[in-house]
């Protein structure tokens, strides 16, 4: 059996560091948001550079770095949407009284630029992953955006706990198409659906003969093993925000008149 130590430590390391840094950085005073920006775009190109230039070596070290290469991108997407400069067309809190196909369609339009770059993105990591070998960047890349629309479908529709905490001031709006505070079995299904595929990259990883894709799958395991908990937060009282308090503290996500 794979070893998943190292790997399961690089992958919690990333994912409570990096979320902690997009989460201190979105809530600057907002004078400050077009620096974060071009901070966040280089921290794109250098990851692009990554998953480029790791694209057909397979050794262990380019493994973790193109894993970390399609974080970095990943990064970019949130600071784009969390700053409010690739959100969606419509910006105004959810129409009042609004249900079904309109409330749908509303809260479509508050987060389709942002859905289409992230699409766009993905396709375009996949396409070159199809004639490369050490894919691990793409699929990455991927499997968050799987993982994210999942997430974002379930508040839509309504979970039990939501800790809206790490979402700015200015993107306050979205929080009026949360759906009510209720468990449904879609939450549930969702959760062993990303735990299904945390098995199937287990098994996938134990069976692998080289080292660099044992450690790819185990890498991919790690990550849906986190978003199964991510979602585990949304269906029990656990305000999952306090574990980046330390990013948010003295936070000034306010606009100054």
């Amino acid at each position: 059996m794979t070893d998943l130590g190292l790997p399961f430590a690089v992958v919690v390391t990333l994912w409570f560091v990096s979320t902690g840094l997009v989460a201190m950085l979105n809530h600057r005073l907002r004078q400050s948001l077009a620096r974060t920006l071009a901070i966040s775009g280089v921290c794109a190109i250098g990851g692009l550079s990554l998953v480029v230039l790791t694209s057909n070596v397979m050794a262990d070290w380019a493994i973790y770095a193109s894993f970390v290469g399609g974080l970095l991108i990943w990064s970019w997407h949130e600071i784009s949407f969390l700053t409010g400069a690739v959100a969606g067309s419509h910006r105004d809190p959810c129409p009042q009284g609004a249900k079904g196909w309109e409330r749908f369609s509303a809260a479509t339009t508050a987060l389709i630029h942002h859905e289409i770059a992230l699409a766009m993105t993905a396709g375009l990591l996949l396409s070159l992953a199809a004639f490369t070998g050490n894919a691990t960047g793409a699929y990455t890349f991927a499997l968050l955006l799987i993982f994210r629309l999942s997430s974002k479908l379930n508040i839509y529709w309504g979970v039990p706990n939501m800790s809206d905490e790490l979402l700015p001031k200015h993107m306050a709006y979205l929080k009026s198409y949360f759906g009510p505070k209720r468990l449904r079995p879609i939450l549930l299904l969702s959760i062993a659906a990303i735990g299904g595929l945390a098995i199937y990259f287990a098994l996938a990883a134990s069976a692998a003969t080289i080292s660099g894709l044992a450690i790819q799958n185990a890498l991919l395991c790690c990550l849906c093993l986190l978003a199964a908990l991510e979602h585990i937060f949304l269906a029990i009282p656990f305000r999952d925000s306090a574990l980046w308090q330390w990013a948010l503290d003295g936070r000034a996500d306010r606009t100054e008149g």
